[in-house]
């Protein structure tokens, strides 16, 4: 068992280049912490890499590769730490990334989960997809965040700036109180990846806890590292993931009407993808819809399950109590400031 204040963990898999460019700057400046690499059987010679050049890094070696939310969860257990801090390994870190969060957390124990600025490593003056300056969902589960609505990304202006309470933390670079999320039950493990951050803030903030945002750090993320944005299958685990996770913890107020009309809207979005020429993709939202049908009974079981947990009370602390896809697609809106 690994022993540490704050542990930073990358999940690794096929990610030698990355891990390569990035690692120097993760080591410079992330000296108050323990660096661990979690690699989920890479073939690419990543452990080899590592202990050649970076003999001072932990490894943990999973036994298969499960994805995000599995590989994590595997890791997590076998590390003793008060925080996590969940790093994508397509990342550049900057100077004092780590102390305004860990501050943060030690100061305000209600905070189990907290996300720096992310900026694109390509277009550093634009905000980056995953994340941005702080996730938000819709009253039908539809992401966005502060820089971010669906693919309209900001320039970032100082705009968002503010140390502000959000909804989830991106994935890409998340700071964890260990206590909090394994009150919660950890990442689910049948995600594989996507939406498992959006997934467990929420069962986070359903426990009493709070999730932040602090620009004071800031990343620049590749993005696409694992799997690409035009792959059908981010766009097959993107759609069922999103389904399940509005099922497992949404109030019971009105979700029956809500789930059928996110698959009303799920279609016009699939045949959008069909017109498009995106055939692929419009497969992989049909195979969402079915595979969420096939996972129901065990998705309603797990929110059974997560209503039952000591403090359980729904919160809509963060929820945009409007239809983003309206806004967006049809009033036309493409910043969140402008979101009313």
């Amino acid at each position: 068992m690994l022993s540490c204040k704050v542990a930073v963990v990358i999940l690794n898999w096929n990610g030698k280049s990355f891990l390569e460019k990035f690692l120097p700057t993760v080591l410079l400046h992330s000296s108050n912490a323990q660096v661990i690499v979690a690699d989920n059987q890479s073939t690419d010679n990543s452990i080899e890499f590592l202990k050649a050049h970076y003999p001072q890094i932990k490894i943990i070696s999973n036994p298969s590769n499960d994805g995000f939310a599995k590989g994590y969860n595997r890791a997590l257990k076998q590390i003793d730490a008060e925080y996590y801090i969940l790093l994508n390994s397509d990342v550049e870190v900057t100077a004092n990334w780590l102390e305004p969060i860990i501050e943060l957390l030690d100061a305000h124990p209600k905070i189990a989960a907290c996300q720096p600025k992310i900026l694109d490593y390509q277009h550093a003056s634009k905000f980056e997809y995953a994340g941005a300056s702080g996730g938000f969902i819709d009253k039908y589960g539809y992401p966005f965040c502060r820089g971010r609505i669906f693919n309209a990304l900001e320039d970032d202006k100082g705009q968002y700036d503010s140390l502000t309470e959000v909804f989830w933390a991106t994935g890409a670079c998340m700071f964890l109180r260990a206590e909090a999320f394994w009150k919660a039950g950890g990442f689910d493990d049948d995600y594989f990846a996507h939406m498992e951050e959006i997934d467990v803030c929420w069962r986070m903030k359903n426990l009493g806890y709070q999730i932040y945002v602090e620009p004071k750090s800031k990343i620049y993320h590749v993005g696409g590292g694992t799997l690409n944005k035009l792959s059908p299958k981010k766009t097959f685990l993107n759609f069922r993931n999103n389904l399940i996770t509005l099922t497992k913890n949404a109030s019971p107020k009105f979700l029956f009407f809500k789930i059928i009309y996110r698959m009303i809207l799920d279609g016009v979005a699939a045949f959008k993808f069909l017109l498009e020429g995106h055939g692929s993709h419009f497969f992989a939202v049909i195979k969402a819809h079915f595979s969420f049908y096939i996972h129901l009974p065990s998705t309603l079981k797990k929110r059974n399950e997560i209503r039952l947990k000591p403090g359980f009370k729904d919160t809509t602390s963060g929820v945009y109590e409007n239809n983003i896809v309206y806004a967006h697609f049809v009033k036309g809106v493409k910043y969140y400031s402008d979101l009313k």
